[in-house]
């Protein structure tokens, strides 16, 4: 099987590293990152590639672009990882786009083009015989999709909500163990690299809600927006108002939830008992589904980082190969 990944931060790096050190039988023939490209049909030098990162900033030539890698590159499976744009989903709508239109599979991490295009995104990928997936979109190495979708097909979901941003996790749970502010946890959260400069998606709600409306149009067949979801971020909350939680034995996370009987989504904090399953610490993330077989059924794991969301991604590209045969 011949991949091709644009992309080159720190998943990117994730995944060409798992490739490379476990002998999964996957050629990488292209990688792109923001300014260049390196193309070898035959199969990249993989350390190659990242030696050169590592000493110039660009991992191929310059002058070639993730359009060039489209075309020319000989390549099964485009790996889609650049960073995401939750109002456009470009550029990697695009990349999307072309990649399905030329019968080729696509995996991406991209949460913008999931959210805001997926019924025609599908639709293409059916239109061409191909897969399109994106496991690593929600809850980075928790299967998430696949555990809605297959592990409780026969189920009635009747609502999801967990917590679904780490960043926000971590933010909550430094405040109520160390008695942080808002500002020193955020400020070390930064440090930790845990946020980004700027943290507004984190910490406003915003990043939580765009991966409920991606469960919710890809796994309940709805068709919901941004727009649609109610939320509330925790830069509000106070160390003191965790800290009075923490006398009667309750602290706050960051809660997203699908209301599957009212089809309403909503981000907010909650207070819950420090004994709740989803009071999970530092950058996890937990996901609790109610169902009318399976009971409450709960995935805990870690939600983001380079290796973690790699993880996602190598699952797909495997589940993509069994699917079609070693040569995708």
């Amino acid at each position: 099987m011949k991949i091709a990944i644009i992309g080159f931060g720190s998943v990117g790096k994730g995944i060409a590293s798992i490739i490379r050190d476990k002998g999964l039988g996957i050629t990488v023939t292209a990688i792109a990152d923001s300014k260049s490209a390196a193309i070898d049909n035959d199969g990249l030098d993989i350390q190659s590639v990242f030696t050169a990162k590592e000493n110039s900033g660009i991992c191929g030539k310059i002058g070639l672009t993730p359009d060039d890698v489209i075309s020319d590159a000989d390549f099964d499976v485009l790996i889609e990882v650049t960073p995401t744009d939750a109002e456009t989903g470009e550029p990697a709508l695009g990349y999307i786009r072309r990649a399905l239109s030329s019968g080729r599979h696509v995996i991406t991490s991209n949460k913008g083009p999931v959210a805001l295009k997926y019924p025609e995104l599908k639709a293409l990928a059916d239109e061409n015989g191909v897969e399109f997936r994106f496991e690593a979109t929600v809850c980075g190495a928790i299967p998430i999709i696949f555990s809605l979708q297959n592990g409780l097909a026969g189920n009635k979901i009747k609502r999801i909500y967990g917590v679904f941003n780490g960043t926000c996790n971590y933010i909550l749970t430094r405040m109520a163990d160390e008695k942080l502010t808002y500002s020193q946890a955020l400020l070390e959260a930064r440090e930790l690299g845990y946020a980004e400069a700027d943290p507004t998606y984190d910490v406003m709600g915003i990043d939580a809600a765009i991966k409920l409306v991606i469960l919710a149009n890809t796994v309940l067949g709805y068709e919901k927006t941004l727009e649609d979801v109610e939320i509330v971020g925790i830069n509000m909350i106070t160390s003191e108002s965790l800290q009075l939680a923490g006398e009667d034995d309750l602290t706050i996370r960051l809660i997203g939830e699908i209301d599957c009987e009212k089809e309403m989504l909503r981000v907010m904090p909650r207070v819950l008992p420090k004994n709740h399953t989803l009071v999970v610490q530092d950058t996890l993330n937990a996901v609790t589904a109610e169902t009318d077989l399976a009971g409450e059924v709960t995935l805990i794991g870690r939600g983001a980082g380079s290796v973690e969301t790699a993880s996602a991604i190598i699952a797909d590209l495997l589940f993509i190969r069994k699917l079609n045969g070693r040569c995708a």
